[in-house]
């Protein structure tokens, strides 16, 4: 185990940080964690209490992990990402604890912004978009698009979310955010971001 005193992060006394790991200034890797070798996790990033951080995988910049969310091999966190207190990630189809299946492990990727509720599922193989937002309790089984609002098991889009955490009600292909001023288009099932928000990014 690394000494934390010498690093640019912090990292409880009760936390395991692997040789080998790689983990950005700042972040913060609370009670009873552990990040192994081989993970990447960027800076300014915050890991709850008992989150496990698995060999291959990527974490990017001000990214939040709330209590007991495992992060299995395959995943990837782009920056901004919010996961939710034991949401859930897979890496695997059809496990079966006789067979080996470490060369079928799927990769799912959540992009800038997303974020994912209390005790969600995201099933192996797909992509959120940039600012996606699952509800708590949702099984996620295929692609979200950016901004989209996802509940229900098997998760359903039911509207669409502002970069800033709003919900958006688009009339005519238009929406603008009421609380931060952010204009989007929507059109085939897509929503596009057309004027910025007003909210600075923390």
């Amino acid at each position: 185990m690394q000494d934390h005193r010498q690093l640019n992060y912090f990292a409880h006394e009760s936390s395991y940080v692997d040789d080998g790991a790689t983990i950005g200034n700042g972040t913060k890797i609370w009670h009873f964690s552990h990040v192994m070798a081989g993970a990447v996790i960027g800076e300014r990033c915050n890991l709850g209490q008992n989150v496990v951080v698995m060999p291959g995988t990527k974490i990017g910049t001000n990214v939040k992990i709330q209590n007991n969310v495992s992060i299995y091999e395959g995943v990837e966190l782009e920056d901004d990402v919010f996961c939710g207190p034991s949401c859930v990630f897979t890496n695997v189809m059809n496990p079966r604890s006789h067979v080996s299946r470490k060369n079928e492990y799927r990769r799912t990727l959540v992009k800038r912004g997303g974020s994912i509720g209390a005790n969600a599922t995201i099933v192996c193989g797909v992509t959120l978009g940039e600012y996606a937002f699952i509800g708590a309790g949702a099984v996620v089984t295929s692609d979200v698009p950016a901004y989209g609002l996802m509940v229900g098991v098997p998760a359903r889009r039911v509207g669409w979310m502002c970069q800033c955490g709003e919900r958006l009600h688009p009339a005519g292909g238009q929406a603008t955010c009421a609380a931060c001023g952010a204009s989007y288009q929507e059109s085939g099932g897509t929503l596009r971001q057309t004027t910025p928000s007003r909210v600075r990014a923390s």
